[in-house]
């Protein structure tokens, strides 16, 4: 039966929003992923290091059959061919592609943790994530994406930005 995942996106070098468009199409073309949908591009300010250039965020929804270890070969294959070079822990990035959720499960295997570690702490994936399935219940927590906002700290900068498309 098929699965609901969420993918978030992020990029601070060359074009971000570009970058972004063309790692959600790539996703698209994933043979076993299907009815994609992303939602509105975020700015946002640094996670971790602060001294680089602001993010631009987003949130992909699909539908897959495909297993969550092939899913996370394929956003890390999407990330290669893009020319991400993974240099320092959250520093500046060309792409990221990060696998959030893979329905109601909980995984917690070498190199793959899901729900995706942090994410509670994190506005920029639950904002996004927002404007595509408020209500999507949180496997760990037993709470809604909308719950988990009104706990978020306030201490980052996120804007939605204009859609260039």
């Amino acid at each position: 039966m098929p699965e609901t995942i969420f993918i978030g996106l992020g990029s601070n070098l060359k074009q971000p929003a570009h970058n972004l468009y063309t790692a959600f199409v790539a996703l698209s073309k994933i043979e076993g992923m299907y009815s994609p949908l992303l939602s509105p591009l975020y700015k946002t300010s640094p996670f971790g290091v602060q001294d680089q250039p602001d993010f631009i965020n987003a949130i992909a929804q699909f539908q897959t059959t495909l297993e969550p270890r092939t899913v996370l070969n394929a956003l890390l294959d999407i990330e290669i061919k893009m020319g991400r070079v993974r240099k320092e822990k959250w520093g500046p990035r060309l792409i990221d592609l990060d696998l959030l959720f893979f329905g109601d499960q909980t995984i917690d295997e070498d190199g793959l943790k899901v729900p995706h570690p942090g994410i509670a702490e994190r506005d920029f994936v639950l904002i996004p994530m927002m404007d595509i399935a408020p209500d999507w219940i949180h496997p760990t927590y037993a709470k809604s994406i909308s719950e988990l906002v009104t706990q978020l700290d306030g201490t980052s900068t996120i804007n939605r930005i204009e859609s260039d498309r």
